[in-house]
């Protein structure tokens, strides 16, 4: 579904609750200020409008002995691209795949413990019927790992702008910095 936007209070909650995924709602309203009312209805309606999508923990698969990722795509005949997306959805090591324009059809991103296994999980792709090739490149590291909070601040107004040497431009940050000066100068 469609939103129309983030307010800075969405982006703060967003972030806490990123920031502090076992902490209660309770206290994330505490710290943001509001009542927990308030911040459940807006979570919920989040929710209910598809921008939030889950609460699970984030898991690095290089922590788990897949410490080799690749990006791969295959070319496929498109009267079987729903079987052979059917068949993608089967294997393990392939972490997510999207369908693409340009050059080959299925981009996907794939864990293994080694080349050989990543090569292991193409050539069993290779195997299904309509795949006709694929290209793969390996990864050498994350420059940025997979990130939603930048954008998330972006759009609901809490961004950093580089005209302020970095500090947040929000209105609530304003007053949280008057807050702190005043509490120093007493």
């Amino acid at each position: 579904m469609a939103r129309q936007g983030l307010d800075p209070l969405d982006g703060r909650m967003l972030r806490l609750l990123r920031e502090r995924p076992r902490a209660g709602l309770l206290e994330i309203a505490r710290q943001l200020g509001v009542v927990r009312g308030t911040l459940q209805a807006r979570l919920d309606r989040l929710i209910g409008s598809g921008v939030v999508t889950g609460y699970g923990p984030d898991v690095d698969v290089a922590a788990l002995g897949h410490v080799v990722q690749a990006f791969t795509t295959f070319e496929v005949d498109q009267s079987a691209r729903e079987a052979i997306t059917a068949r993608l959805r089967t294997v393990p090591q392939i972490l997510e795949a999207h369908i693409v324009t340009g050059p080959g059809d299925i981009w996907c991103r794939v864990a293994g413990t080694s080349n050989q296994h990543v090569q292991q999980v193409i050539d069993q792709v290779l195997e299904v019927p309509g795949v006709r090739r694929s290209t793969t490149v390996i990864t050498l590291s994350a420059v940025i790992p997979y990130r939603v909070q930048p954008l998330v601040d972006e759009l609901s107004g809490l961004s950093e702008s580089p005209r302020s040497g970095g500090r947040r431009t929000d209105r609530a940050a304003v007053t949280e910095d008057r807050s702190r000066r005043r509490k120093t100068s007493h």
